[in-house]
This record gives C-alpha cells, structure tokens and sequence, in this order.
C-alpha cells in the first residue's frame, strides 16, 4: 500500500513537472526567447506529412481538408515549431467544433506591400509563404480577437488550458519574422492566416525559376477596379494572398488615371456594374490606350454588358460573385498566362 501511495506521488510530481515544462516553453515562445533552429522548409510536404496526427487529433465528426497551393516558395522556419504551432491550431480548431465540422489547412505564396505593412507595425514588406487553418466552428466576437494573443486569456473552462495556445503561435511567428492575423465571425467559423518569411536561397531561386506557368503570384502588377469600398477591400486582399501586387481604382475616371500613370500594369480586374462608365466601357478604352492589356470582369449580376441571352461575349473572361478564392487564382493565370 506505501508503495502504491509512493507511485500516485512520483506520478503527480511527473504529471507536474511535464505541465510545468509544457508551460515555460509556451512562455518562452510568447517572449520570443525559445531558440528556433531555422531552416528551409517545403510547407507543402510538411503539412501532407502531419495528415494522420491531425486526423488522430481531431474528432471523428471533423473532417480534414488540405488546400496546398502550386509552385509553393519555401519558407525560413523552424520545422519542429511550425508543426507544434498547426497541432495547436488545429485542437483550438477542433474545441470549438464540439458538434463536427471542416477543418481547412491551406498554403499560398503571399506578397505583403508596403500598404498592408504600413497597417502592422514591425512587419517587412517582401514575399512570404502563406499557411492558413480554417474551422466551421463557433467563432470569435471582436473583443475576444483583440486578445486571443495575450498570455493566459482563454475562453475555455477553469483548469481546460493554461491560455498560451495562440501566445505561442503569436510568438513562433514573430519570433520568425513573420505575421499572424486573425479573422473570425461567430457562429461561422475562424481563419487563422500565418505568414512566414520566404527563403531565398539559390535552390528555392532554381525552383522559383521551375515553377509551372499555372502556379500562382508572379509578381504581376493588377489594377482593382470596384466602386464598393468594402468589397474592394475584400477584393485586394485576396489578390494580394495569391502573391500579386496590386493598385486600386473606384472607377473608370482612376483606373484610366492609373493606367497612363502605370505601363507596368499587366491585367485590369474590374466590376461590371458601376455608376458613369461600366466595367466594359472602361474595359474598351484601356485596351484602346494600351493595346495587349489583360482583363478579367466581375459581377454579380446576371445581366449584364458581358452577357448576352444568357452567353458570354466572345473572348472575354468573367469571374461571378461570390468566387472562391482558387477560382479567382485560377482566372487571374488564365487570362496573364494567355499569349
């Protein structure tokens, strides 16, 4: 009986000692003093690797789904942190799925411009390799977001977690160089958007160099043209994602303005429906100005100056509203990568 009262103890202790360690990890990550062994790393490989952990560490009413993104750069990482910080997502993921659901893990080459960096202070605009982990879960209100990095803020039951989950997240990637965002709206579902730093050594400059012509983000410049602010908004930051960069225009007066100012400009992206001068009007006359212009239209009505008795115009390329994120990727390469 002494011995087993003796056993109970030691494994108390140990059970202790391993939160405790568990603990000062998770602190030293926050404060950004964890030493990290940083190295090249294929994220594409690295997440189709972690399939079957992630499918042990969800639940059986979760599904997982894997998005991994063409010619995908390499990224400066630590390879060991960057799977314990997916891991950590991707539990906080499934904790606020208690009743099923998708779990999305998603890879993109991303460009951060100077006009995105200007909004997060310490940040360095450049090219970054996107990792993004998405739930259908119950959601953050905005006050809760605000917090979601600080050490020991949680919202899960008393002794369910020590907090530090997104503070170490915070702090790997920081600690690397790199960004993380939130987006999050309740009853939804949260993204968490984790950018890193790509690597820029020479065999990821031969590989650049090998990508297929579908691959997203060159470093196309693409001129945005949507009199909506807030889809606007919405707009740029999704083709700044696929590793593009951008200008923007909310209407056809600064878009041909932009047009003249900038001959690198390689496709316009513009709505159909605007006020003063449509989307194809506008579309007429930059081609008029710079003949081999790229244009992709978008719109989310059915009739419209591109379609006609519900047919599509001769040789132009139309993306409809709502499109997904890969639907836009794929219109934006068809229509550079065309001859």
């Amino acid at each position: 009986e002494d011995d087993a009262r003796s056993r109970r103890y030691v494994d108390n202790a140990m059970e202790g000692a391993r939160r405790a360690a568990t603990l000062t990890h998770r602190l030293l990550a926050f404060s950004r003093q964890q030493p990290l062994s940083p190295e090249p790393v294929d994220a594409n490989k690295l997440v189709a690797g972690m399939s079957e952990l992630l499918r042990h560490t969800l639940s059986g009413t979760i599904r997982l789904e894997t998005v991994l993104g063409g010619g995908l750069w390499r990224c400066n990482v630590d390879p060991n942190q960057l799977e314990n910080v997916i891991v950590n997502l991707a539990v906080n993921a499934r904790d606020a799925m208690p009743n099923g659901g998708r779990l999305t893990i998603e890879t993109q080459n991303a460009h951060l411009d100077d006009r995105y960096v200007a909004r997060n202070v310490g940040l360095v605009p450049g090219q970054y390799v996107l990792v993004a982990v998405t739930d259908t879960g119950t959601g953050m209100s905005d006050e809760v977001i605000e917090k979601a990095f600080d050490p020991f803020f949680t919202t899960k039951e008393i002794g369910k977690g020590t907090g530090l989950g997104l503070s170490q997240v915070y702090g790997f990637v920081k600690q690397s160089g790199g960004h993380v965002k939130i987006y999050s709206e309740v009853g939804l579902g949260t993204t968490v958007k984790i950018y890193l730093p790509r690597h820029t050594g020479e065999e990821d400059e031969a590989t650049a160099s090998a990508q297929p012509a579908g691959a997203d983000g060159g470093l196309e410049l693409i001129l945005v043209v949507e009199d909506d602010e807030s889809v606007r908004r919405v707009t740029l930051d999704a083709v700044q994602e696929l590793g593009y960069r951008t200008l923007e225009a909310d209407g056809a007066t600064e878009a041909l303005r932009l047009l003249d100012m900038h001959p690198e400009i390689a496709l316009l992206f513009t709505d159909i429906v605007m006020p003063e001068i449509d989307g194809r009007n506008l579309a007429d006359e930059a081609m008029r100005r710079r003949p081999g212009l790229k244009v992709v239209f978008t719109t989310g009505y059915t009739r419209n100056a591109v379609v006609h008795n519900g047919v599509l115009d001769a040789g132009v390329r139309l993306l409809t509203k709502p499109f997904t994120l890969d639907e836009l990727s794929a219109k934006l390469r068809e229509a550079l990568d065309e001859g």
